[in-house]
């Protein structure tokens, strides 16, 4: 019998198929979203469904309700929060992710983001290619080397960043639910490390328990002058909070590849922050991560149609 792929991810028929490893496979691929109608419908009948990448088409209860025949949805990408994977773990369905196939690409822009705040360079282009040439206003440039150093999360993203961060000769601190051993890095509470940090960086996923975990108090515990980045999910900051500590001059800067709408209201005051360094949710694009992300992927679908457990399975089935 002939296996059915229903595909949300922006690919094409011919590129899932080479994603199973055979043309011996039915492909559904869903419409530009949204397309709620499209998705249930198509996966429906599907044994396997890669989610989407792009993180617009969703799978919620509904449609994971009559996923009969499914025996995997492998979201092609580090984050699962558009896949229902509680209700997924209630109907039998593994959800797995990519885990780890851009860490060393979002580590390098979190230490591209960091030394832009740090080290003014954004802003300093702009004023040069503005015609300007000395800075126009005071900078207070600090090495990244005397500064303090706090993580949250410390997974395959959250490592990469410590290792290119200790190169600096930063103190490294790090919070973590899971107890890790990292030589160099001083594991902390949440609270010690926004109290000691003159940079937090934030690599987690998003959960219940982690939207909104940078609020209102978090940025007040903060250090004054310090710089919060983020790199994982914009829901994770609460972006009103974060402009008003940064208007109050409390926070020092940020550096954001993600937002809590996106893409990022034109009007957003963050746009015009001198202090602040933006990006279009691009810190995991590379080729290699690319690369590395199909290679998952297609591993892990070619598993599951010969009969084997799929791995970095997220919800415990």
């Amino acid at each position: 019998m002939t296996e059915t792929i229903a595909c949300l991810s922006p690919l094409t028929e011919q590129q899932v198929r080479e994603l199973a490893g055979t043309e011996d496979v039915k492909v559904l691929v869903a419409p530009e979203p949204p397309a709620p109608e499209a998705v249930r419908e198509i996966v429906a009948s599907a044994d396997i469904v890669i989610a989407d990448m792009t993180h617009r088409h969703r799978l919620d209860r509904a449609s994971l309700a009559g996923m009969a025949r499914c025996r995997l949805i492998q979201q092609p990408a580090v984050g699962f929060d558009v896949i229902d994977h509680l209700a997924a773990a209630e109907f039998g369905i593994p959800v797995a992710n990519a885990a780890g196939f851009n860490a060393d690409t979002v580590a390098d822009w979190t230490l591209m983001g960091i030394l832009n705040v740090v080290r003014h360079g954004a802003r300093l282009d702009r004023e040069m290619r503005a015609g300007g040439w000395r800075p126009a206003g005071p900078l207070h440039a600090r090495d990244l080397r005397a500064l303090t150093v706090g993580i949250v999360g410390m997974g395959n993203i959250g490592r990469q960043v410590a290792a290119r961060v200790a190169a600096f000769g930063s103190r490294i601190l790090y919070y973590d639910v899971v107890a890790r051993d990292l030589p160099g890095c001083e594991p902390v509470t949440f609270d010690e490390l926004l109290d000691r940090s003159d940079v937090v960086t934030l690599h987690l996923p998003l959960y219940a328990g982690s939207t909104a975990l940078i609020g209102v108090e978090q940025l007040r515990r903060m250090r004054p002058g310090a710089i919060l980045c983020n790199a994982s999910r914009g829901p994770i900051v609460d972006e009103a909070a974060l402009v008003e500590a940064l208007e109050s001059g409390h926070i020092g800067g940020a550096a954001l590849d993600v937002f809590e709408v996106e893409p990022l209201a034109a009007d957003s005051p963050l746009r015009s922050m001198e202090n602040v360094f933006v990006n279009p949710h691009i810190a995991g694009g590379s080729e290699q991560a690319r690369a590395n992300l199909m290679e998952q992927t297609g591993a892990n679908v070619r598993r599951v149609l010969a009969g084997e457990k799929p791995v970095n399975v997220v919800n415990g089935v």
